[in-house]
């Protein structure tokens, strides 16, 4: 059975990433390689990853020149700076869609590139995964909701069991706990 990843925010090809979010690579091509090692250390190509948003940008390379190179079956959520990926490069990636709600080993999680505030029956233990902020949001442990950024995780996926850890951790806001809803 194929394990499940998340990230986002790779920004293959975008060598300003670098600056705006104090990564710590020298170059755009160090950036590029070290993402690409470090997603091919922890995914075969076998398992299945959800990309938040983000993939690349700024950069003549053509997507599918990097999504030839990782492992695993991609699906995207539409980042942002997604727009002429999705219009010129559809076919790197086995689906795109804007959200999606998935469920692995019977977890509910709610992706978007977005973080949100509340998200469909985040009160029944939904999870959200989101990008976007690039680390900059302050987790919100109260919550099962998590940036799955590259900035926020070591310029790493997370696998599935990694977030199951971390989501044990966390509560669900108190309104949106089962007994306080509204529906039957």
């Amino acid at each position: 059975m194929p394990n499940v990843f998340f990230t986002s925010d790779t920004h293959f090809g975008h060598e300003s990433i670098i600056r705006l979010c104090e990564r710590p690579f020298e170059s755009v091509e160090a950036m590029n390689e070290a993402l690409i090692d470090n997603w091919n250390a922890k995914i075969s190509k076998k398992d299945i990853v959800f990309h938040l948003g983000d993939f690349s940008m700024g950069t003549d390379t053509p997507p599918s020149v990097f999504a030839k190179r990782l492992n695993g079956t991609i699906h995207l959520i539409e980042g942002n700076h997604d727009q002429k990926t999705i219009r010129d490069h559809a076919d790197c990636f086995a689906s795109i869609h804007q959200m999606k709600t998935i469920s692995v080993e019977r977890q509910k999680i709610f992706l978007c590139h977005y973080p949100m505030r509340e998200w469909d029956h985040a009160w029944r233990g939904t999870w959200h995964l989101f990008g976007h902020v690039h680390g900059r949001l302050d987790s919100q442990e109260h919550s099962k909701s998590l940036d799955v950024g590259v900035d926020s995780h070591g310029y790493k996926p997370l696998a599935f069991e990694e977030l199951q850890a971390i989501m044990a951790e966390r509560q669900n806001f108190p309104q949106f706990a089962a007994e306080n809803s509204i529906e039957p």
